[in-house]
């Protein structure tokens, strides 16, 4: 029998960094769980620029890449960084989840009971970290070092709204694990940005598809984002990226479509939206129309607790 450990579609940096760090501490005398057999490290999906970087900056091997139709009747899935059935492997039989780890809101609907484990953290690998911490292990120097890239990422260098005394207490603790000076974690979380920004080999619909969500709200929500130093790179593919939205509303049978552009450095984000009915939620939403298909939300850095919430009250009231 095998346990596989499985990010989400489309995996970031934390999602990439839970699965290698969680297999660490399984495979420790004091993490040791004899119920879950062999222990794999896996991803549904390629990984991005970011997280390519820093896997190499570290000389770090990725997860294994899988399909469905390696997991057997007999094998068993643990789900890190994700709960949705939207956001997991295509093809996965639900059945064989008995664990999932994560920090985002809690949407499941599972045959049988769990062990299951949301915590209202900026990143799952601060949870992961956590773990450790609870038994009294040590990470490897290299886990430490992916451990503290994947929650200065999530957390946009400990500057987003979902950031909490939690995130900052483990940065603190790694940093000081890894005796990093203050210049050294400047310069890593810069690092860290201008991989996050690299887009430089994708196309308008791969920008689009890179990072983001779905939401089942009273109306299907589509919300891309991309986190850059750069935003002007982006907004000036606006007709490209309008055309893509378009497609992928009809191919995803989305019923409303935006890309969020993040200024990491600025701290500001602004919104492109495909048409009028979008126009108007974001009205309803932000309390101001945009022009010519863009708006600016201001200080709003967060998908999951300052951009979508707001979609969502505006579509249920």
């Amino acid at each position: 029998m095998k346990t596989f450990l499985i990010s989400h579609q489309k995996p970031d940096l934390d999602s990439i960094t839970c699965t290698l760090a969680y297999t660490e501490f399984l495979l420790t005398p004091q993490g040791k769980d004899p119920t879950l057999g062999q222990i794999i490290s896996s991803r549904c999906d390629s990984i991005n620029n970011e997280t390519s970087y820093v896997l190499s900056k570290f000389k770090i091997p990725p997860p294994a890449l899988i399909n469905e139709t390696v997991i057997k009747p007999q094998d068993q899935i643990i789900l890190l960084d994700h709960n949705e059935e939207s956001q997991r492997m295509k093809g996965l039989n639900q059945d064989q989840i008995i664990s999932i780890i994560d920090h985002h809101m809690a949407k499941i609907s599972l045959p049988k009971p769990i062990r299951i484990d949301i915590r209202p953290w900026g990143s799952t690998s601060t949870i992961i970290y956590n773990y450790y911490k609870e038994r009294s292990i040590l990470p490897q120097v290299k886990t430490l070092r992916l451990l503290l890239c994947a929650i200065l990422s999530d957390t946009l260098g400990l500057k987003s709204s979902t950031t909490t005394p939690e995130d900052q207490k483990t940065v603190n603790e790694i940093v000081l694990e890894l005796k990093l000076s203050k210049n050294d974690l400047k310069t890593l979380t810069f690092e860290i940005f201008k991989a996050k920004s690299n887009i430089s080999n994708l196309t308008p619909p791969q920008i689009l598809t890179n990072d983001y969500k779905v939401f089942n709200f009273p109306k299907k929500t589509f919300v891309g984002q991309v986190e850059t130093v750069e935003p002007q790179i982006v907004l000036k593919q606006k007709p490209q990226l309008l055309n893509a939205m378009k497609k992928v509303k009809k191919q995803k049978n989305i019923d409303l479509i935006f890309l969020a552009i993040t200024d990491i450095l600025k701290e500001n984000t602004k919104l492109i939206y495909l048409g009028d009915e979008e126009k108007e939620v974001l009205k309803k939403a932000f309390g101001s129309r945009g022009e010519a298909n863009v708006l600016d939300i201001g200080h709003r850095l967060s998908r999951k607790k300052e951009i979508a919430p707001p979609v969502e009250k505006a579509l249920s009231s």
